[in-house]
């Protein structure tokens, strides 16, 4: 779920909650009276022939090992690619900055490749980074905030190292809904004071979802081969399930979020976003590891993998048994027949689908998780921005800055959420200890025992609805979801394609207990190559009925 509904389900108590105030999109109707979607319109004179459409990371690696391409040709062609699409034609505002240094980058790995030294499957390829990861490069770190311009961060995050490390080319930046989607609780996600507002490429007036918005919709859309966002509860999973893509939360603690501009030291994380599981995999475990940095990263080496490439296995769902966690279910009938049709195709393929009820350990824990990430926020982004290159360098610095530059900062919504955070105490406060060790405890003890009692390999449910319609006066429009328990555990989570609600993408969730990625990793192939749902957006200016 998104962040801030932590808030919304503190009112009611809920862990899913039903449409809030669905409005049409603007100038959606044709006729005004038929309900049934027809023809849809593209951008005028924008006709979708990008070379590398749908490129998976192997096939470009085919390609520069034959020759046929250079990853200084494939650099430049995803440059091109975001001119036209992100900044031109469609314009989906996806991409918050480009790295002036992607094309030496690029012919560094080319002359690299032409020595024979080549680092691994990531080699060369081009990958978007969510704008709250610092690169120290030439390229600002900000959260989307212009009250962070300027940000040139001192050091790389550890992932970062990681990536080039890998051999991979640093793209560019990604536009997020600002602040990780922790501002407002009327907040749209995907717009940011620095990006503006991210559309999904499906159709532009529906949104991206959040808050790794850019990084779904420009992976989506072609404008990498790959793409990192990161999570607290729900920025990953939702937005690609929104954008038909493949998103992996990991474990805490399997990737480092050290120089990652924090909300929730309990629950944040980054993980890939990509078209293919297999890609998703391949930068999984490219970029795991230990981090001095990070005391989540320390002594974990052995409890996962170091290739994640070995569990790709088409006949994964054989023997499986998955539980169906139907109470996340019923917020959408059109989304509930997807899932159907999705248990069919995995029983087909071999799996066992067991019903299961929703854990007590799960009710309830909505206050005491809003509390945790209000403390954690607080406490993290302040130590990063003690030690950041910012003009600010407290959370309330943040809102003064806010409060002094309304208009630029403030145009369609506040800043409640960052005002209710600043008003909390330390870590050491008696409320924030008994919620961490409530929502940690009873989360996890709520996945284990579901997972031990049914013997299960993992639980599905659906990650979302259909993409709402972008509405920056009244903010989103979510409708349900099935990411708080993991990502209150600081559990996996892997979304994946699981069909269309009227031309626009909708994905299940696969979760178990910690550092069962592979597992997950095995049975989300296995539905990909049994169904091949993704397909390369249309960039539809709007659904016609």
């Amino acid at each position: 779920m998104k962040r801030r509904l932590f808030f919304k389900q503190s009112l009611i108590g809920g862990l899913t909650i039903p449409m809030l105030g669905m409005q049409s999109c603007k100038d959606q109707s044709v006729d005004g009276n038929s309900k049934t979607p027809g023809l849809q319109e593209t951008p005028e004179g924008f006709a979708d022939d990008f070379a590398l459409n749908e490129i998976t990371i192997p096939e470009l690696q085919a390609k520069m090992e034959s020759g046929e391409l250079s990853s200084q040709a494939i650099t430049q062609l995803y440059l091109d690619r975001i001119e036209a699409v992100d900044r031109n034609g469609p314009t989906l505002q996806s991409v918050i900055e480009v790295n002036p240094d992607a094309i030496a980058i690029a012919s560094q790995m080319d002359e690299e490749r032409k020595a024979g030294k080549v680092r691994g499957p990531m080699h060369g390829i081009p990958v978007l980074v969510k704008d709250n990861i610092d690169s120290a490069d030439k390229m600002t770190t900000t959260a989307g905030a212009l009250a962070l311009t300027g940000n040139i961060a001192s050091q790389d995050a550890f992932i970062i190292e990681k990536l080039r490390a890998s051999g991979a080319v640093l793209l560019g930046k990604t536009n997020l809904s600002e602040w990780a989607n922790f501002r407002s609780t009327r907040s749209s996600s995907g717009w940011s004071g620095r990006g503006g507002q991210c559309k999904n490429p499906f159709v532009l007036d529906r949104n991206p979802c959040g808050s790794s918005s850019g990084s779904g919709a420009s992976v989506s859309a072609n404008l990498c081969a790959i793409a990192i966002g990161t999570e607290t509860n729900g920025s990953i999973v939702c937005p690609s399930s929104t954008n038909g893509v493949v998103g992996i939360k990991p474990t805490v603690g399997l990737w480092s979020r050290s120089g990652i501009i924090p909300i929730s030291v309990t629950q944040d994380t980054a993980g890939p976003m990509a078209r293919t599981v297999t890609d998703a995999a391949i930068l999984l475990g490219a970029l795991a590891g230990e981090d001095p940095r990070d005391e989540k990263t320390v002594g974990l080496e052995g409890k996962y993998p170091t290739d994640y490439t070995a569990a790709l296995d088409p006949k994964g769902l054989e023997g499986a048994r998955i539980g169906i966690a139907r109470f996340f279910m019923g917020f959408h009938e059109e989304v509930d027949k997807v899932l159907e049709v999705a248990f069919e195709v995995m029983r087909k393929q071999g799996a066992t689908l067991i019903d299961i009820e929703e854990p007590e350990e799960w009710k309830g824990l909505g206050r005491a998780g809003y509390d945790v990430l209000l403390y954690e926020f607080k406490d993290g982004v302040n130590k990063y921005l003690a030690q950041a290159n910012a003009p600010v360098k407290t959370v309330a610095d943040v809102i003064r800055y806010n409060e002094e530059n309304a208009a630029a900062s403030m145009p369609y919504f506040k800043q409640e959420i960052l005002e209710a955070a600043e008003a909390k105490g330390d870590l050491t406060t008696p409320e924030y200890l008994e919620a961490v060790r409530k929502t940690l405890t009873q989360s996890q003890k709520g996945i284990d025992k579901l997972i031990q009692d049914n013997k299960l390999d993992a639980i599905l449910g659906p990650t979302g609805g259909p993409a709402w319609c972008t509405d920056l006066v009244n903010g989103d429009h979510f409708g349900g979801g099935s990411s708080s328990p993991a990502a209150r555990a600081g559990y996996p989570n892997i979304t994946l394609p699981a069909g269309f609600v009227s031309g626009l993408p909708v994905g299940l969730s696969l979760f178990g207990s910690a550092f069962s990625e592979a597992t997950l990793i095995k049975l989300a192939y296995a539905f990909e190559q049994a169904t091949r749902h993704r397909r390369a957006p249309g960039f539809l200016k709007r659904i016609a009925y």
